[in-house]
């Protein structure tokens, strides 16, 4: 048994679908997540960036004693984690759970990949994608204005679906019955983006399969909490922590204000 807590980071409000699911798999877990809101997003950096961005989130949450970190960031996880020593933690991307999930569901063989400019550019999703599944087809699509809806709480109404539209249509063209959100800011528009691909298509959130394997390797490990209670959960973010507070309580469904702590990074 591991009473230690379960570290998750993002480039800022986006992890929190990989939260949601952590909460949902494993309620006893505790959690602390540093959000990098002052510096959202990461998808349109430059690679030196995005790993030293990387490498500073992981060390934050090195010091509050985790057990194993969740990268919740697409672009994180295909441009900066195979490029970074070994922490001496146990650190997941988001990319194989979803790639692996995908691949054993879709019955075409033709997937959809959605994320940032830096996901899509690194190509790793279609690289993880036929190493599973040589004959798969892989149709990549960047998002990049999906970031800032979520962060400014557009995620839904015209402006949304006006540039889903726009961005999902090639996908929907191209025949793919399974889409990975590459980015775990996407499930907040998965209404928007469900109604355009339509009900044959199935959605594959990076958040809720790397939640899912993040449990599968604790409990492996022996590493699941002793504790029968409700996980305790702080949050960290380097910006603003009363918009944090206010857009990610309205989405896990609880007030998290007294949780909020912002820092420096």
């Amino acid at each position: 048994m591991d009473n230690r807590p379960i570290g998750v980071f993002d480039s800022g409000l986006g992890g929190l679908t990989a939260v949601k699911q952590l909460i949902d798999v494993m309620p006893h877990e505790s959690i602390v997540y540093f959000g990098d809101t002052g510096r959202v997003p990461y998808g349109n950096k430059g690679r030196d960036t995005i790993i030293r961005y990387t490498r500073d989130d992981i060390s934050f949450l090195l010091n509050h004693n985790i057990k194993i970190i969740i990268a919740a960031c697409g672009t994180a996880s295909s441009v900066a984690l195979p490029h970074l020593e070994d922490f001496g933690v146990k650190v997941i991307g988001v990319l194989e759970p979803a790639c692996r999930a995908a691949v054993s569901r879709s019955k075409n063989h033709r997937i959809g990949v959605i994320g940032t400019l830096g996901t899509v550019k690194s190509g790793k999703y279609a690289q993880i994608i036929n190493s599973i599944s040589p004959e798969a087809k892989v149709f990549s699509a960047a998002c990049p204005m999906f970031v800032p809806l979520v962060e400014n709480g557009y995620a839904e109404g015209d402006v949304a679906r006006i540039i889903a539209a726009d961005y999902l249509t090639p996908l929907k063209e191209a025949g793919v019955d399974t889409l990975i959100l590459g980015c775990t800011h996407y499930p907040l528009l998965e209404g928007v983006i469900g109604d355009i691909m339509g009900k044959d298509v199935e959605l594959i959130s990076s958040g809720r399969e790397a939640a899912c394997y993040a449990k599968a390797l604790l409990t492996e490990a022996d590493m699941l909490t002793g504790s029968t209670e409700p996980g305790e959960h702080e949050f960290y973010v380097s910006d603003s922590a009363e918009n944090f507070a206010e857009l990610g309580g309205i989405f896990l469904g609880q007030d998290i204000e007294l949780c909020v702590h912002q820092t420096e990074i």
